[in-house]
């Protein structure tokens, strides 16, 4: 298959012995006299410099097409560099990507575990709190049947006692009458008992070694 290099250099050729003919047939009409040896002998030489300028573009084309070769594999194996380059970075985003997946899942399952830790606290929480509601309703009902036993206990220990001042009450009101408009009786009495004092020496006497006089 011919290269583009090729097709071009036997243009060029082909275009070059157009002019030489040209120039040749221009001569032939200025020139009248011309033997067929002079023209057999510019065919030949015309002829070996086609042959010498073929070879010469054969060679030059030849040339061209290592070089083109040659740019070609160069080009190729840049290209193939630059592939490999490419797979090394794409495997290098592969391993950032699969230390990136690994991390995101050693978050997720740091933050499940965290999750994991905050439920179980919060369960701890409901259960303290329901223990403590526990034992604050216990210890409210100690401390209101405490007081209840303390009242009973009081109200029992004290209603002998209130019962025994209710009677001594009644009693001195009975036997004293304190609440009487002229005194109590003990007044009373040691009012008369002065009054007798007035008349009687000796009950004078007995009440000023009382003090009552």
């Amino acid at each position: 298959m011919k290269t583009p290099i090729r097709l071009l250099a036997q243009f060029l050729l082909i275009a070059f012995t157009m002019c030489m003919w040209s120039g040749y047939a221009r001569a032939v009409e200025v020139a009248p006299r011309i033997s067929d040896r002079e023209i057999i002998e510019s065919l030949a030489i015309l002829k070996q410099g086609q042959v010498d300028l073929n070879r010469r573009f054969d060679e030059f084309s030849r040339h061209v097409d290592k070089r083109f070769d040659e740019f070609s594999r160069h080009v190729d194996q840049r290209f193939a560099n630059v592939d490999k380059r490419f797979a090394n970075v794409d495997k290098r985003f592969a391993n950032v990507d699969k230390r990136f997946d690994e991390f995101s899942r050693h978050v997720d399952q740091r933050f499940a575990n965290v999750d994991k830790r905050f439920d179980d606290i919060n369960k701890r929480l409901d259960v303290l709190q329901n223990t403590m509601l526990v034992l604050f309703g216990a210890i409210i009902t100690l401390i209101v049947a405490l007081f209840g036993y303390i009242a009973w206990d009081r109200r029992t220990a004290l209603k002998p006692l209130q019962d025994r001042i209710e009677r001594i009450d009644r009693d001195l009101q009975r036997d004293l009458e304190l609440m009487h408009q002229d005194g109590s009786r003990l007044t009373r009495l040691v009012e008369a008992l002065r009054e007798l004092a007035k008349t009687d020496p000796k009950i004078a006497e007995v009440l000023r070694s009382f003090s009552l006089l």
